[in-house]
């Protein structure tokens, strides 16, 4: 800590990064213990946290992260796609293909960033804003992926063909090592399958997402 920060709002922070790498939740006393202070501080961030919904308490007591979360996530996206879009653009220039990255909505993939190639006489038009399972398109299966290779080297891309438009080829990488952000960068074509050289370019691309939003 320095003069120029606040030591209640950085343990009010360390809770809620403590709180999102959790799945079932904290007690009081396992807060206390992480953050090394007392109780009675640790009721006083989680009541001001729950105060502005970024924090809830379950019938047993364990705090969890809340849904006001999620109105500040909103915020993320436009960020994330700025970050992206000169590595989407370049991809799409190479590859002659529509590009995209993809982030993780849910159950479901979110198409956040969209670039489509300027020289192509056609191509497909695939819009932000797009939904789709994980389990279906190469931009869902490649962040399946990730999570099966989470302990393990990361996979290097996916393809698919016709799983969500019929004559469409995809190919996506999953972005590696950004905290909080899940997702993939990936393009779609027209073509019976996709060219060999096309997987390695979009894990490049992938990687150079990575390293504009660390």
């Amino acid at each position: 800590m320095t003069a120029e920060t606040s030591q209640t709002l950085d343990r009010g922070l360390r809770v809620l990064k403590l709180l999102a790498d959790t799945d079932h939740g904290l007690t009081v006393t396992e807060l206390s213990n992480k953050l090394g202070v007392n109780r009675t501080v640790v009721y006083r961030l989680l009541a001001t946290l729950e105060q502005h919904a970024l924090v809830r308490r379950d019938l047993g007591g364990r705090a969890r992260v809340g849904l006001g979360v999620l109105r500040l996530g909103r915020q993320v996206h436009p960020l994330v796609r700025e970050a992206a879009l000169p590595a989407l653009r370049a991809l799409a220039e190479d590859i002659g293909a529509t590009a995209h990255l993809t982030l993780v909505d849910g159950t479901e993939a979110l198409a956040v960033a969209v670039v489509e190639p300027t020289w192509t006489d056609y191509h497909v038009a695939y819009r932000a804003g797009f939904r789709h399972p994980l389990d279906r398109g190469a931009a869902g299966r490649a962040i399946l992926a990730a999570r099966q290779h989470a302990s393990t080297d990361a996979p290097g891309y996916t393809l698919t063909h016709g799983e969500l438009e019929a004559g469409a080829s995809g190919a996506a990488a999953p972005l590696i090592g950004v905290t909080g952000v899940e997702g993939s960068v990936g393009v779609v074509m027209l073509a019976d399958s996709v060219p060999e050289r096309v997987g390695p370019r979009v894990v490049d691309a992938a990687r150079e997402v990575a390293d504009a939003l660390r």
